[in-house]
């Protein structure tokens, strides 16, 4: 399951079963079934090896001398989520290691703490936004601590040690198997893992110390962030009952389309449409920027095609790396009706030789041509 040898020291075994659980970790993978069991078998490996004496039965026995040996029944029961984020909690380090059901990990053997689930908003950019960087005020709807507790969930010093567990959160059994007697641990199922319960319950929450309530959220949105990117608020989620640790906000980034600009990573692309007389004799002409208008001179005789570049016009690197460019497509019009002068016209100028692309001309078209397909 950890994909290590039979001889991978403690420190390998600990790296593997963390790849495998950040790999199959249920805030990764929601509501998906075959993750959550690869997650707990993952987790019973690695409580059966990280233990000297149940990796060396594993070694003699192999499954069949497992029976009871991990956390609610190891190999043969199967362990809870609960009892994973008990006991194994800080093996998953920053990615989340307390954040499943609402609940924190701790140190194996160490009490429980409640964590409230994470809030996703969805905010609206545009370029100008993008660019520049920007403050968002919002407004959610969101558990909160309770006003009247303080988020104990308790009237006053309404709660006790729990007797069941006597504060530690976690009780032991002791198991019969084919190797004897086994002992276990497990969460307290009086308190959930807490260390105390409540005697007198808080009227105003019902004792899960929050209640819901909007809230005004500034959001400093960075610069050069782009669709489909998360940012995240610690502890700006959902509060916690009973006082645990408040989940996160989760910020996915919209970006509005631009009238005219179109968004290539950090470059912008603006399609230029000239008039033949403009692409013939040349012009100045505005082109759209993320902050107004540009001057951009058209060169006479300029081909359809011809990109122009405006240096460090585009949007800033998320990761302060420079800032991208603004490319000018060029584009020429060409009538699709003309009046009788107009035909005269142009009649006249068919066979003049300004009229008749050369040859370095038509190469070079043709090789801009070609490298469309390379």
């Amino acid at each position: 399951m950890l994909g290590v040898d039979k001889n991978a020291s403690a420190d390998d075994i600990k790296k593997a079963y963390r790849k495998k659980a950040i790999q199959f970790h249920p805030d990764k993978n929601p509501d998906n079934k075959d993750a959550e069991e690869k997650f707990k078998e993952a987790a019973e490996a690695y409580d059966v090896l990280s233990d000297s004496q149940k990796r060396q039965r594993y070694d003699q026995f192999g499954h069949a001398g497992m029976g009871g040996a991990s956390q609610g029944g190891g190999f043969g029961g199967g362990m809870s989520m609960d009892d994973i984020f008990s006991q194994f909690g800080d093996i998953f380090g920053g990615f989340g290691g307390g954040g499943f059901g609402g609940f924190g990990g701790g140190g194996r053997g160490g009490r429980r703490v409640n964590r409230g689930s994470d809030l996703r908003v969805k905010v609206k950019l545009t370029l100008k936004d993008i660019a520049n960087g920007v403050e968002k005020k919002i407004k959610v709807k969101k558990a909160v601590s309770c006003n009247k507790c303080h988020g104990s969930g308790a009237e006053g010093d309404g709660t006790k040690t729990c007797d069941t567990c006597r504060g530690s959160g976690y009780v032991m059994r002791v198991a019969n198997t084919i190797l004897g007697q086994m002992q276990t641990q497990s969460v307290c199922p009086t308190c959930s893992g807490e260390g105390k319960t409540i005697v007198n319950k808080c009227t105003a929450c019902g004792g899960e110390g929050v209640a819901y309530d909007e809230e005004i959220i500034t959001i400093n949105i960075p610069a050069g962030v782009a669709e489909g990117m998360q940012l995240s608020m610690s502890g700006k989620g959902n509060a916690a009952r009973r006082g645990g640790v408040n989940g996160d906000l989760l910020i996915l980034v919209e970006e509005e389309a631009h009238p005219e600009l179109i968004r290539d990573e950090n470059d912008l692309l603006y399609n230029l449409l000239l008039t033949v007389p403009q692409a013939a004799l040349g012009t100045t002409v505005d082109v759209p920027t993320i902050e107004g208008k540009a001057k951009v001179k058209i060169e006479p005789g300029t081909q359809p095609g011809k990109v122009l570049r405006l240096r460090n016009k585009g949007l800033p690197s998320v990761n302060h790396y420079g800032t991208g460019d603004l490319l000018v497509n060029v584009s020429v019009y060409i009538p699709e009706t003309l009046s009788a002068s107009e035909k005269e016209i142009l009649t006249g100028m068919e066979n003049s030789p300004s009229f008749q692309p050369s040859k370095s001309i038509k190469e070079k078209i043709f090789n801009k041509f070609r490298r469309m397909f390379d």
